[in-house]
């Protein structure tokens, strides 16, 4: 039966981390256990990116201004042909001036507000799921053998 601390034969080229005798006499040996462990390593990796831009768009816009302008009425009078003492001349002008609105139409540009970015850090945790191995000694008797473990 094979003794599961090494101390059975065994190749003695083989490096497998225990010290072999191939004397089955022998009074003591050593075996070296092993196991995996997990070593995480986390690498920041660039996941994409957010692009801020902004683009122009036209639009008609209507509005209704009320203009007011002046007109000149001409009223005559009739006298019924009543009597004058004032010769009949001519280049006899009068002048009445005459207004309107115009409508003048300026743009000018004005903030509406604002939008900005900024990153923040935010933490998660993922869970990982790994197999890993792990060395264990047996002790295997046969016969009437008194084996103390410490």
């Amino acid at each position: 039966m094979m003794n599961f601390l090494g101390f059975g034969k065994g190749d003695d080229n083989e490096d497998n981390g225990s010290t072999n005798n191939t004397n089955d006499t022998t009074n003591e040996g050593t075996l070296q256990l092993r196991e995996e462990q997990l070593e995480v390593n986390k690498d920041r990796v660039q996941a994409g990116e957010v692009t801020l831009s902004k683009d122009v768009i036209e639009e008609q816009k209507s509005i209704d201004v009320p203009v007011s302008h002046e007109e000149v009425v001409i009223e005559r009078t009739s006298f019924d042909n009543k009597q004058s003492d004032t010769p009949i001349t001519s280049g006899e002008t009068i002048t009445i001036p005459v207004s309107e609105e115009h409508v003048n139409v300026n743009k000018r540009t004005v903030l509406t507000g604002e939008i900005s970015a900024h990153k923040q850090e935010v933490e998660e945790t993922r869970h990982i799921d790994e197999t890993i191995k792990k060395e264990e000694a047996h002790v295997d008797s046969t016969g009437d053998t008194k084996v103390i473990t410490k």
